[in-house]
């Protein structure tokens, strides 16, 4: 079993897309470990505001696997991929982590937007207070509690 943590975001059809995601994910997986949801502001970009999350789950399935999963649930919520980083997205799901791994290959694990971005690293440390970094060997509470940045977010109420 891998313990894997994916981070959710959407700013398009976000209630409706973010519950979705979490009931077509909890299919494939199994029980599922729900940060609360943080709505914050469009980064890097002027759009709708976003609903953001993270996902915990224990799952055999292997690594190639859980990206395909993640990629074709995006699918589903009408992703599209035009090579335009910065704008809006009906389903963003990005994995974190897989177990300790550490690769660059076929993704970049643990992804590097962990320590950069708030609406990843709060909700990650929410619900994973206490697992370590694969690099840097700290938790994810002390990361939270040392982050800086000006990114602003908040939690909100949600019912799934």
């Amino acid at each position: 079993m891998a313990r894997i943590y994916i981070s959710v975001g959407t700013n398009i059809n976000r209630e409706s897309n973010l519950r979705g995601a979490v009931r077509d994910l909890a299919q494939s997986l199994g029980p599922l470990q729900l940060s609360s949801v943080y709505e914050s502001e469009a980064v890097g970009f002027v759009g709708d505001a976003f609903y953001n999350m993270v996902i915990g789950a224990d799952t055999e399935l292997a690594l190639d696997a859980v990206i395909a999963l993640c990629k074709q649930t995006e699918d589903n919520y009408g992703r599209v991929r035009d090579g335009i980083k910065y704008c809006g997205r009906s389903l963003d799901l990005d994995l974190l982590s897989y177990d300790q791994l550490i690769c660059s290959e076929p993704v970049e694990l643990p992804r590097a937007e962990i320590l950069y971005n708030a609406f990843v690293l709060q909700p990650l440390a929410e619900i994973a207070p206490d697992s370590l970094h694969p690099v840097l060997h700290q938790s994810y509470q002390q990361l939270w509690h040392n982050y800086q940045s000006p990114q602003k977010l908040w939690v909100i109420p949600f019912q799934f």
